[in-house]
């Protein structure tokens, strides 16, 4: 059979010579990962809608209804979940029932909704977002802990980092040394907190979840500095040796992830020194072509590579 002639020459994995010998034979292989991506994703979708829909008809529908609706929504998913959770373990536990984790997800938005409002509407803390941020961390950190959820727990970190002064509206530039160098602090200690918890033996499997977001906060904090001509040689030390251990990391524990980070900060970083002196749009964009596509080869060709010796 030419499937087993590809999993025995190493062309495919084990576990893909299985899916494909069981669609082959008409057998149900499982979609489990792509369901709970589209329900997550649908989760953020109707939250989403929920604070356009307050956002643009607030004035109409009058402050007490739209508290009415965002509390009932916000408690209907409280007591669903501490009505139907497990006792608590510092292991991994898994989900009570099929619809946990995402009524869970659904209320950690919702809430981030409500507080935006109160705030915009009533000015309880006359705008201090970093009190909302820190507060709104501490209780997402948390529900992710009590509940076991790695979606809230991402956003306990994210708003952490609003905390710090991370924002997606105030990306780095090359002269924002305070954004950079909170960026270093932010990730040092995500980072350190994540294998700290790992080696307590605290919920020891969200430790990807703290690393992959340290990893990118550091890497693009080290490689805002690659920008800045004075010290620039530096700072591309730093996001070498930032890239090495991303690299070894992923090596070592089989997470490809972690070695795409290491590729990607690390071309972008040594593109830019690169281009910097040169003359030529045409010898720019040749550059950009020829390195893009040996670094996509080489990215698929690792990815194969992880694939099959998993």
């Amino acid at each position: 059979m030419k499937l087993d002639e590809w999993r025995d020459r190493g062309v495919i994995s084990a576990e893909q010579h299985a899916v494909l010998d069981g669609l082959s034979r008409n057998q149900p292989f499982s979609v489990f990962l792509e369901l709970n991506i589209l329900l997550y994703a649908g989760v953020v979708a109707f939250v989403g809608g929920l604070a356009w829909t307050v956002q643009s008809y607030s004035s109409q529908l009058g402050d007490v209804v739209v508290l009415g609706v965002l509390t009932g929504i916000l408690g209907v998913c409280i007591w669903y979940c501490f009505s139907r959770v497990s006792p608590w373990s510092a292991a991994q536990v898994s989900s009570p029932s099929l619809v946990f984790d995402y009524v869970l997800y659904l209320g950690s938005l919702t809430w981030t909704v409500e507080l935006g409002y109160l705030e915009a509407r009533l000015h309880l803390l006359s705008g201090q977002w970093d009190n909302y941020l820190l507060a709104t961390a501490i209780l997402f950190f948390l529900l992710a802990y009590r509940f076991d959820n790695r979606f809230v727990l991402s956003l306990a970190l994210s708003s952490l980092a609003g905390w710090f002064g991370l924002r997606l509206s105030h990306l780095p530039s090359s002269n924002d040394a305070t954004y950079r160098y909170s960026g270093l602090v932010y990730g040092l200690l995500v980072g350190a907190a994540g294998i700290a918890l790992e080696r307590a033996a605290i919920k020891a499997h969200f430790l990807g979840t703290y690393l992959n977001l340290a990893a990118n906060v550091l890497l693009i904090a080290v490689l805002s500095g690659v920008f800045v001509h004075d010290g620039s040689g530096l700072w591309f030390l730093l996001l070498a040796a930032g890239c090495c251990a991303s690299l070894a990391y992923g090596v070592k524990k089989r997470q490809f992830s972690f070695v795409a980070y290491a590729a990607v900060y690390g071309y972008i970083g040594l593109s830019y020194l690169v281009v910097r002196n040169m003359s030529g749009d045409e010898s720019i964009l040749s550059y950009f072509v020829v390195t893009g596509i040996g670094m996509l080869v080489l990215l698929f060709t690792i990815a194969r590579r992880f694939g099959r010796e998993a």
